[in-house]
């Protein structure tokens, strides 16, 4: 499903009308009754059921007029709050306020204090709360007025019904400034806006409905919106059932280069959930001195001692043992509990210009490409880097708080300069193409925030490649999968999951996806 920055929304909204001749009020119209249609999915029989509509001068107030036009035709006692002057009102969203107007509908202009009393005691006698204050006009931070309007409809705990976008979510990045209507639900247009599925606006967002309100076709799929969701849909179609005459040469050889002393866990999770994604067979080069540790620590998973530079970790002479074993490998996983001796660092950074065989780069190898970032255009395919928030934030000079303020931006900026595929590891985790194409994941859950989880990320994405699936396909399905498994396990509580939890629930998250087909 694409996914639309505000912009491009008024874009899609005035080819609509200018190239499709679509009035703007039958967009409106339709807006309304999608809303309100919702409202009585959600409330039931509308029959004497009070609600209260709190309306802004704009577009997203008009569609609040519709809504509660055809919410009194079916029975509801509805009164609409306009927060601020009639004579604000234009267009469309005048000429819906007029028809309620002349229907007789309760409606008052909220501007003094006495009208804000009148308010309060509205809302305590209400059933539900309808948000049609900014929608998708809001930008930066509210008015003092609106903020008042905000908390006392969070205080009043009752049903709260967003139309488009919670009044104070920044639509396109999901960061609240100041406060935010708490919806428990929103009815969004057309498409989804980046900043419903973008935390911390997700939060606030409530069970989220995509309501058709007669955009062309042609319009929502447009090629030319580069974000994107991923769904399950998306994924069994990527990921085949395997053949009946299978063997584990035909079923992808991964190579792990990872662990060192006191991180030897994570060269485990990594090998073991390419294993479980998949793979054939799994090789685990680790330095020379854990060898014997890592024999015992995995059973399915080969290892291979590597050449050390210092106890447990690896050196410039492991080169040609690496190089050698990389060639009998599709794809090599680098990094994960690493270390991050000067040496090892170096040692990364020759592999990455050097390996002729798909990369995943994690981890320690992220941190031996800071100042280093050019290196990633010589790589000899497009490499797959996996950084969580305070690992892109090391690599591109940024706050892990400033890289999550805007983390399609961010994402997208570094797939495009660095000419490699980015998975911005966190909530709602963001795949990027170098061109420009950019993916935000819809599985997973705050259990999987645990050591580890993400070691198992980077494995399952090497797993796919090494089955056959493009370096694209495994970035996406390996991140949908991983959430995917995360929720299964989340079942029993997300509280105490852990990293090798994901892990054994990976056959059980991809058996589901297949049985999709």
């Amino acid at each position: 499903m694409k996914v639309v920055t505000v912009a491009e929304m008024k874009d899609i909204e005035r080819a609509a009308i200018e190239e499709y001749g679509i009035p703007g009020i039958v967009l409106m119209e339709n807006a309304g009754v999608e809303v309100a249609g919702q409202i009585e999915s959600i409330l039931g029989n509308l029959h004497n059921k009070k609600i209260s509509v709190f309306a802004g001068t704009g577009n997203n107030g008009g569609d609040g007029y519709v809504v509660a036009r055809h919410l009194h035709n079916q029975g509801a006692k509805v009164k609409v709050f306009l927060i601020g002057s009639k004579t604000a009102v234009v267009g469309d969203a005048l000429t819906n306020l007029q028809i309620i107007t002349n229907m007789g509908i309760d409606i008052l202009e909220v501007i003094n204090q006495h009208d804000w009393d009148k308010v309060k005691i509205a809302m305590t006698f209400t059933d539900c709360l309808v948000d049609a204050l900014l929608g998708t006009g809001f930008t930066g931070k509210l008015r003092d007025h609106m903020v008042q309007v905000v908390e006392c409809m969070n205080k009043m705990n009752k049903v709260i019904i967003a139309v488009d976008v919670p009044t104070g979510v920044d639509g396109d990045t999901g960061q609240i400034q100041s406060v935010a209507v708490k919806a428990n639900y929103t009815i969004t247009f057309a498409l989804p806006k980046q900043g419903l599925l973008l935390y911390p606006g997700a939060l606030y967002v409530g069970e989220l409905y995509v309501a058709d309100i007669g955009v062309p076709r042609l319009l929502v799929q447009n090629i030319a919106i580069q974000q994107n969701l991923i769904t399950s849909g998306d994924v069994t179609n990527m990921l085949g059932k395997r053949q009946p005459d299978a063997h584990k040469g035909s079923c992808g050889k991964v190579f792990v280069v990872a662990g060192s002393r006191g991180l030897t866990g994570a060269a485990a999770l990594s090998a073991s959930a390419a294993m479980r994604s998949g793979a054939g067979t799994v090789n685990l080069g680790i330095a020379e001195s854990l060898h014997d540790i890592m024999e015992m620590k995995v059973t399915e998973v080969m290892t291979s001692p590597l050449a050390e530079v210092s106890p447990g970790a690896l050196g410039e002479e492991s080169f040609s043992e690496l190089q050698r074993l990389s060639l009998h490998s599709d794809v090599v996983v680098i990094g994960p509990g690493l270390g991050r001796h000067e040496e090892t660092m170096s040692l990364v950074r020759r592999v990455i210009t050097t390996i002729e065989r798909p990369l995943v780069i994690d981890a320690d190898a992220l941190y031996a490409l800071i100042d280093h970032t050019s290196l990633l255009t010589e790589a000899k395919s497009v490499p797959i880097l996996t950084p969580h928030p305070g690992e892109m934030a090391r690599l591109v000079d940024l706050t892990a708080e400033e890289v999550n303020q805007d983390r399609i931006y961010i994402a997208r900026q570094a797939a495009i300069e660095w000419g490699s595929i980015i998975i911005l590891k966190g909530a709602r985790t963001v795949v990027a193409f170098p061109d420009g194409e950019v993916y935000i994941n819809s599985s997973g859950n705050a259990g999987m925030a645990t050591g580890g989880a993400g070691d198992v990320l980077t494995g399952i994405i090497a797993g796919f490649v090494g089955q056959g699936l493009s370096s694209h396909e495994a970035a996406l399905a390996g991140v949908y999968i991983h959430g995917l498994a995360g929720d299964i396990v989340a079942r029993n509580g997300m509280i105490g999951m852990i990293a090798s939890d994901i892990i054994k629930a990976l056959p059980a998250a991809i058996f589901g996806i297949q049985e999709n087909d």
